[in-house]
């Protein structure tokens, strides 16, 4: 793996036996310097590759843009039929987007349409409260987003409602139980690794420090839905090397990909939107990149390396979820702080660029993205913009902050 400041110095070193010893060299020799031929004048370096790959980002998301904002609701949500959490994520990628930004009219009246779900107990949710921890965190990273003191108030108030839904001492569970760190949908539901990273995304956005409590319970759920028996104490890990994650600790293990077949044994399968959420999370919760258990992550991640679907969905499963994959592979990249990753075969892969080029060939004319493989919503152009555009700006976040 390449860090971005082993690129620099590596650009820096190059740059200097191109442009300096040539020239001293033949310099001693009385002679001219060659001058470099047409094909060498025409091949891009890698940080004019990097800058016309941010540039068309940000023509994308502007594009984006356009479409939300041309398709907000009379009441001022999107897609609110569903409740506060789809203009949630809209609004934090507007409030993101340059020339756009917190003080825009369709963003003041967004907001309005989201805290008139502000409930006593500090949440932001729908009232039958179905989705309470989704929807409140969505809702904290979002107010996190407009860094202003207004919301302050609300901001920790959400971070309360999220802790103390967390399943812990506060509903009588031990370090022992498999629920014990994680959390559910809302209203007592049952832990999963996709409430879970949300949950800590969302306490990591509005600034929570990283020694508080509510990141170590947390990282006993996580590990406990990493294939990986050496850390994993639930019977269904035991003897996997896998290292990538599932979906659930309950019922004896839950994948959203089903179960596969590893020397003579069946396991449950690993799959790539819910193995970046997991790798995010350890990192959010503290570990280093040299912890065991973020290296059999990032060793799964290199062995099914791809943004043409989410990795390792058997068949026809291949691009359900592929757009809240985009949104968490983004984050998870960025919470690495690696430019290049190298899969299995020794290939390496500058994730932005080939996560905007997976992006740009997906846009469509009105600037929208949408599944067609609709699962988790991904059928609503509204969501899967929004994913997009969140994956955009993570990717090259000086073009969030113009």
């Amino acid at each position: 793996m390449t860090t971005r400041v082993n690129r620099h110095v590596w650009h820096g070193i190059v740059l200097s036996m191109l442009l300096v010893v040539p020239i001293g060299m033949a310099q001693q020799a009385g002679q001219t310097a060659k001058p470099p031929t047409a094909a060498e004048t025409k091949q891009p370096t890698q940080a004019k590759l990097q800058e016309l790959t941010r540039m068309r980002a940000s023509a994308m998301t502007a594009r984006g843009a356009e479409y939300l904002i041309a398709t907000q609701g009379q009441d001022g949500g999107w897609d609110s039929e569903t409740g506060p959490g789809i203009s949630c994520l809209v609004l934090k990628a507007l409030i993101q987007q340059p020339k756009i930004g917190p003080e825009h009219p369709a963003v003041k009246r967004g907001l309005e349409f989201v805290l008139k779900f502000q409930r006593e107990d500090g949440g932001i949710y729908s009232p039958e409260g179905l989705l309470q921890n989704y929807e409140s965190s969505v809702a904290l990273s979002m107010l996190a987003a407009l860094k202003d003191s207004e919301h302050a108030k609300q901001i920790q108030a959400l971070r309360d409602f999220l802790i103390k839904g967390q399943w812990d001492e506060g509903e009588e569970k031990s370090v022992d139980d498999i629920f014990y760190g994680g959390a559910g949908y809302g209203q007592h539901k049952r832990p999963d690794l996709s409430n879970t990273q949300m949950m800590l995304e969302a306490l990591k956005d509005s600034g929570l420090p990283k020694d508080d409590p509510a990141y170590q319970k947390a990282l006993i759920f996580i590990q406990r839905c990493q294939m990986r028996g050496e850390s994993n104490d639930q019977p269904y890990a035991q003897g996997s090397s896998q290292g990538g994650f599932i979906y659930a600790t309950a019922n004896g293990g839950e994948s959203k990909a089903g179960t596969v077949e590893i020397d003579g044994r069946t396991e449950l399968r690993c799959y790539g939107s819910i193995t970046y959420a997991g790798l995010k999370s350890m990192l959010y919760a503290g570990l280093s990149k040299d912890d065991p258990r973020v290296k059999a992550a990032l060793e799964w991640i290199s062995a099914n390396w791809t943004l043409d679907h989410n990795p390792n969905m058997p068949g026809g499963q291949s691009l359900q979820g592929l757009f809240y994959y985009y949104h968490v592979f983004g984050r998870a990249m960025d919470a690495c702080d690696e430019d290049v990753i190298t899969d299995s075969s020794g290939k390496p892969h500058d994730w932005r660029q080939e996560l905007v080029a997976a992006l740009a060939k997906q846009q469509r004319k009105d600037g929208s993205w949408v599944n067609e493989a609709d699962r988790w919503h991904e059928g609503k152009a509204t969501l899967t913009t929004a994913y997009s555009m969140l994956a955009l700006q993570v990717a090259f976040p000086g073009e969030a902050s113009e």
